[in-house]
């Protein structure tokens, strides 16, 4: 079972040409209302794949929460775990340019009611994955992994958004996936250095953990006591990266969840994230286990023994 604790949103995507600069207005088109938050993203990437999915989150009372639980449900993803608060779902508004880059700014809402209260203990234990964020509140994120790790549980993170890790909380965290800029903050570190294979080996010593960096285009490294690999990125046509982060993330927890080894899961989430990039939306452009197995001979994972 993949337990995945965290946000959940209704993204509003605008295609435009350019991203705005400070105080300057773009025009578009128009919109397309799509389901997202880390959280929602990432468990409805998971389910796409196979694992067997709940999600543990707040909605508000409104036609924006409704809509996004009936586009996780339709996922597979088990919505039993969601609970509705007084504050409006939350709510993401994302500017996409014809690079593919995109700007986003995110009214948490209902997010910042979810708490490690709404998940039993029944459910940890040896058989459990827990998945979590950073955008719901942080005491809450780490007070349901350190529960979740003294359960027994497979606990994952992914710091993002970023911010430092405090030393009492990495005791708690079993698998840690971050991006370039989040690895340097988590360890409160300005840069992490000219080769993060290095950094990702340093800091999977000092936290006792996987530690996963994404590079975007350059694929993602994995360092851990078993060993380290590099995977390449899956060679595509970028036509949207808003979900990239996160179906990488879904994917890769599933497959953990689902008994395979890190330089499996590795070279799944590597294809998923870039065939994640070929659709608008995050959730709406997710691959299925099938397309994935499909392009596994295009992403090379390499051990590295440095």
């Amino acid at each position: 079972m993949l337990l995945v604790f965290g946000s959940i949103n209704a993204d509003m995507l605008f295609s435009v040409d350019t991203l705005p600069r400070p105080g300057e207005t773009v025009l578009c088109p128009g919109y397309k209302l799509a389901a997202g938050g880390k959280g929602a993203n990432q468990a409805a990437a998971a389910a796409k794949v196979g694992a067997d999915v709940h999600m543990i989150g707040h909605l508000g009372k409104d036609s924006f929460g409704d809509f996004a639980r009936d586009v996780m449900t339709e996922a597979g993803v088990n919505c039993d775990g969601l609970a509705l608060s007084n504050q409006a779902t939350a709510i993401a508004v994302i500017g996409v340019d014809q690079a593919a880059e995109n700007q986003i700014i995110v009214a948490s809402g209902a997010n910042l009611d979810t708490h490690p209260d709404q998940v039993s203990h029944e459910l940890f234990g040896a058989g459990a994955t827990i998945l979590c964020q950073n955008e719901i509140r942080p005491e809450a994120t780490f007070e349901l992994l350190k529960r979740a790790k003294a359960g027994g549980s497979r606990t994952i993170l992914n710091l993002a958004p970023a911010m430092a890790i405090e030393p009492d909380d990495t005791k708690s965290i079993d698998v840690l996936i971050v991006n370039e800029l989040e690895a340097a903050m988590a360890l409160r570190q300005k840069t992490i250095g000219d080769d993060p294979l290095v950094f990702a080996r340093e800091a999977s010593q000092v936290l006792g953990a996987t530690v996963v960096i994404t590079l975007g285009a350059e694929g993602a490294i994995a360092a851990s006591p078993g060993g380290c690999f590099r995977a390449a990125s899956l060679q595509i046509d970028p036509i949207d990266t808003t979900g990239a982060g996160d179906a990488f993330v879904g994917i890769f927890a599933a497959a953990l969840d689902n008994g395979d080894d890190l330089r499996s899961a590795l070279q799944k989430a590597s294809v998923g994230a870039g065939l994640a990039c070929t659709g608008l939306g995050a959730q709406t452009s997710q691959p299925s286990l099938v397309e994935i197995e499909t392009h596994l001979d295009k992403v090379n994972v390499q051990p590295v023994n440095r």
